[in-house]
């Protein structure tokens, strides 16, 4: 018989300081306490998960004190929808724990010589922001144990077919949070929302079950520009015609302000798209964004940056950082959609981009012909084996080298590609400021770090952005 696990619980605990990830820490007797669903300044009771000889982690399950920090969080879902995480905080306390992260990691973890970091870049706006949002349908309703022990019998949910539309709690895939209003993208997303949801039980529509994989209405994504052109993509888990004709015309005739409507069948377990067709019922298939005077073609697949007005700040910050005048070539390594490139082509004198994925190289060149830009060029592979000798005679070395890898950090093959290379310049703009910081030690063997500039792109979350400037070494510049 498997032996049960111990369940200790820590009372009275004060949450001292801001870790990362979302988590606090607390210190007793000289180990060190990670706490998850607390800030500095609570007192709490903590359930723990983990218990080593120097550190343990849990969360926090009862609250005997609450920090003077906190502050009303304006949703109603906050705690509960797994967003949004950090709405009980003043978003001037925000940005300090950001920046805080970001100096913790790239001191601790990278362990290199490093200029003072300048102030972290807020955004303006922190309602609102996103231009892209998903949500889910389900069958079954998210209830916290807290609530679900308060509804009267009457109300607590049985196993007749219902449906929700919402985001799955966290930790919890086959169940979701039924939303009223989200709060991270501008109307009429959650209006959107609501219609589908109405429409499916009205016509007592099979919503999806993650766990039995059945199910018809799955998820929803809506695509908000700036310019107000809307891109909705419902996605379905099987073709039914005469009900899919029927949906669509309902959600279009009640939001004729879409400009593209669209509808993809996925059979799936899982939950992407990229692998399956997209099918135009309205409109163009794609909407236009602008990040200042670039447009950009943004289909259903494409990866955009989520918040417009933020990245518009970013991509303007990299290309200071860049410090171009018109002279140098310009290599964008992760490219995307190769939107960095073509934001800052205008003071470069030729961009090439490299990207691992052929439909996202395919949107780069289509996006700088929309711009009229010739000095571009955009290559899918692995940079690894895209950036040889024949490839530099044919298309220029690089003097600037932007490099915009996802969470998990360049591979330690591109890092040492990037020694090889030794570009006079590389602006390396991270997600993830432990990871950048693993790279930046490997870097550090030709490379100096002369700017670090964390942006927040995400507010009320504890996702941070980080930009680096590095120069190469006098040592290794070519005489």
């Amino acid at each position: 018989m498997r032996k049960k696990k111990e369940r200790i619980i820590l009372e009275n605990i004060l949450v001292e300081d801001y870790a990362a990830e979302g988590k606090s820490i607390a210190r007793i007797n000289g180990k060190v306490l990670f706490i998850e669903k607390a800030v500095p300044g609570d007192m709490v009771n903590v359930l723990l998960h983990k218990n080593k000889k120097d550190w343990a982690e849990g969360e926090a399950i009862a609250f005997t004190q609450l920090s003077p920090q906190r502050e009303q969080p304006f949703c109603k879902h906050f705690g509960t929808c797994g967003g949004c995480s950090w709405q009980m905080l003043p978003y001037a306390l925000q940005l300090q724990y950001k920046a805080k992260q970001v100096s913790d990691h790239l001191t601790r973890i990278a362990k290199i010589n490093l200029p003072p970091f300048a102030p972290i870049v807020g955004a303006a706006e922190t309602k609102g922001y996103r231009n892209k949002l998903e949500f889910t349908f389900s069958n079954k309703k998210y209830i916290p144990k807290a609530d679900f022990k308060q509804l009267p019998a009457h109300e607590i949910p049985g196993n007749e077919v219902a449906g929700y539309g919402g985001f799955h709690a966290k930790g919890v895939f086959d169940k979701v949070v039924e939303i009223d209003t989200c709060y991270l993208q501008n109307e009429p997303a959650n209006a959107i929302r609501k219609a589908i949801v109405a429409f499916g039980r009205q016509q007592n529509i099979p919503f999806y079950d993650a766990r039995l994989h059945t199910g018809w209405l799955r998820n929803v994504m809506i695509r908000l520009a700036r310019s107000g052109e809307l891109m909705v993509n419902i996605v379905l888990g099987y073709e039914y015609k005469p009900l899919r004709e029927a949906l669509l015309q309902s959600i279009d005739r009640q939001f004729p302000e879409i400009t593209t409507l669209l509808y993809t069948i996925n059979p799936k377990f899982n939950d992407s798209i990229y692998d399956l067709p997209v099918h135009t019922w309205k409109g163009p298939g794609f909407i236009i964004e602008t990040l200042e005077d670039f447009k950009f073609k943004i289909g259903p697949k494409s990866f955009f940056q989520t918040n417009t007005a933020q990245g518009e700040q970013l991509y303007r910050l990299i290309r200071e950082l860049a410090e171009l005048n018109g002279t140098q070539t310009v290599y964008d390594l992760y490219c995307g959609t190769g939107s960095i490139g073509i934001f800052v082509s205008k003071q470069a004198k030729k961009i090439v981009g490299v990207e691992t994925v052929p439909e996202a190289i395919e949107d780069a060149k289509e996006n700088a012909a929309l711009n009229g830009i010739t000095d571009a060029a955009f290559f899918a592979g692995d940079v690894i084996k895209v950036c040889t000798d024949d490839f530099f005679e044919q298309n220029g070395r690089p003097d600037v080298i932007i490099t915009d890898p996802p969470r998990a950090g360049m591979h330690e093959k591109l890092t040492q590609k990037l020694l090889d290379i030794a570009a006079p310049l590389v602006v390396y703009v991270s997600c993830n400021p432990a990871t950048q910081a693993r790279d930046l030690a490997l870097l550090d063997e030709k490379y100096t770090v002369t700017k670090v500039q964390p942006v927040d792109m995400f507010p009320h979350t504890f996702h941070i952005e980080n930009i680096v400037q590095l120069r190469l070494k006098e040592a290794f510049i070519n005489p």
